[in-house]
């Protein structure tokens, strides 16, 4: 496979707007999984797949940082992530991010209702990548970006799966 520092200048504004948008989803999962990893009495296949989460995503990150860069982009600022959420409260926002308020519950949260907590937010949060990555394969043009897509809606549809297993589980 290519290494990570071969992306194609090739691209369209989709490609743009994957990446900026992706890269803050991203690091939502990777800061929800490290506030679930700091508790004590979560399950510990829970623990593991929040691990392989931040595993997975962090590199993603740096994937799509590449691919920004490559086209002279800048990341998404601060105000465009957050109109992403559209406020809603709920996490219900068009791309499954989760609102401040969220983000406390699951902070607060502790043990099994943690995991649980967890497990319900991360799926929601995955389906919203779901959206943005299927999106994405249907209207960019950059190679990278297009497998990256791909990456996503395929680890991300088994995760959703590992998850609802786990979430009976409990």
């Amino acid at each position: 496979s290519d290494s990570p520092g071969e992306v194609s200048a090739e691209h369209n504004d989709a490609d743009v707007m994957f990446a900026q948008m992706m890269i803050p989803h991203h690091q939502q999962a990777v800061e929800m999984s490290e506030m679930l990893l700091a508790k004590t009495g979560i399950p510990a296949e829970v623990t593991d797949f929040a691990q392989q989460v931040i595993d997975a995503q962090g590199p993603e990150i740096d994937r799509m940082n590449t691919m920004l860069d490559t086209w002279g982009a800048s990341e998404a600022s601060e105000a465009e992530v957050e109109g992403m959420d559209h406020g809603s409260g709920t996490g219900s926002g068009m791309t499954g991010m989760m609102s401040d308020e969220d983000m406390r519950q699951l902070d607060q949260a502790q043990g099994a209702e943690a995991a649980r907590l967890y497990l319900e937010q991360m799926t929601t949060h995955h389906e919203g990548a779901l959206e943005m990555a299927r999106e994405q394969a249907d209207t960019g043009q950059n190679p990278q970006a297009q497998e990256l897509a791909q990456e996503v809606i395929d680890a991300q549809q088994a995760e959703i799966a590992q998850m609802r297993t786990m979430l009976d589980a409990l």
